[in-house]
């Protein structure tokens, strides 16, 4: 395995970050009127995923704020699935498109738990 010198060598930053840009594409095509709300709501928390995990990467060697940084990479996550219900309720997105971002997702957060259950595996003055 590669040695990690960055944030960008994470495997869950890059998915995350190629999920935020999927994202954006998706929500141009949304209604005007959600401009201002679903679609800048959903626009944010995606990003937020990735930039999360970039500014607790630059931290990483003070533990609970390494941690912290990632449970709020994983809050974002999770609101970000929220607002991919309600793409698919108001028939924003169909059902594949929703099924298939849901389970990406689902592995990012797999993902971050497991950083968060094991943050000396990123830095070994973390143990």
């Amino acid at each position: 395995m590669a040695a990690i010198k960055s944030f960008r060598d994470l495997i869950v930053y890059k998915k995350s970050f190629e999920l935020a840009c999927r994202i954006y594409e998706i929500t141009r095509s949304f209604p005007k009127e959600e401009q201002y709300s679903l679609t800048d709501q959903i626009r944010r928390s995606s990003r937020s995923v990735c930039s999360n995990l970039a500014e607790g990467w630059g931290r990483k060697n003070y533990p609970k704020v390494f941690v912290n940084k990632l449970s709020d990479a994983l809050a974002e996550q999770m609101e970000t699935e929220v607002w991919l219900a309600f793409c698919l309720r108001f028939k924003y997105i169909d059902e594949a498109t929703h099924n298939a971002l849901i389970e990406e997702y689902s592995e990012i957060r797999r993902m971050l738990t497991s950083m968060m259950n094991n943050p000396e595996k990123f830095d070994p003055r973390l143990k």
